[in-house]
């Protein structure tokens, strides 16, 4: 925070601000950015990922919002009866897909670090799939689910144009149909791989080298 009382100083400390650092949280233009999205949740007893990826725009490193497409990995243990006549030793998993509307807030960061809390919205939908023992695949159909994910975020940036993140929160459905909600409500928790487009522009363009950690130390930094 004590960059942030350099901003307010004068002309000569912003202006030294901006050659400084590039990669300033609170840079006062608009970026995209990008982010690959790996969560976990444990539903019924059992550790699934879902995969994703979400693209958005930056404002001024404190506000973020874009869209994101999210697909479980692995099948969720039902909890539910299987219909009459299933074999015996038939296996049945929920599975599903949906893809979100987030916004996310920086409340706390430097150029190395942040803390943040994001929140999803998303529309999307799920189905039963049946694994019988001889070998064939059945599905159910496919119903319509809604859900809103709260979390808690941080992320360290390695380079001046990628970072490492992780978090936690809650993973809410509403109005998931015939299936009861707890099969894939339940909290989560997540890693990440977040990509700066307009740092990596950024470095490519300059020709600067891509594995360097300008921009990014507090002391002894070499101003080009």
């Amino acid at each position: 925070m004590l960059t942030v009382g350099l901003l307010v100083c004068g002309p000569a400390a912003a202006a030294a601000v901006v050659v400084f650092d590039t990669t300033f949280a609170r840079a006062p233009h608009r970026r995209p950015v990008f982010q690959l999205d790996q969560r976990f949740s444990i539903l019924n007893g059992k550790v699934v990922g879902t995969n994703g990826f979400k693209a958005g725009i930056e404002w001024r490193g404190r506000m973020r919002a874009g869209i994101g497409l999210y697909r479980l990995s692995g099948g969720v243990p039902t909890r539910v009866r299987q219909p009459p006549g299933t074999p015996p030793g038939t296996r049945d998993e929920v599975r599903f897909r949906y893809g979100v509307v987030y916004g996310e807030y920086v409340f706390i960061g430097d150029r190395r670090w942040e803390l943040s809390t994001p929140l999803q919205v998303g529309i999307g939908g799920y189905y039963t799939k049946y694994s019988y023992p001889d070998g064939a695949v059945g599905r159910t159909k496919s119903e319509i689910l809604y859900l809103v994910e709260p979390s808690v975020a941080a992320h360290y940036r390695v380079f001046r144009w990628v970072g490492l993140g992780a978090g936690t929160g809650y993973r809410q459905v509403f109005a998931s149909g015939s299936q009861p909600e707890d099969q894939i409500s339940g909290y989560i928790f997540f890693a990440r791989v977040k990509l700066f487009l307009g740092e990596l522009y950024k470095v490519v363009r300059g020709r600067e080298q891509l594995f360097t950690q300008q921009g990014l130390r507090r002391d002894g930094e070499v101003v080009r």
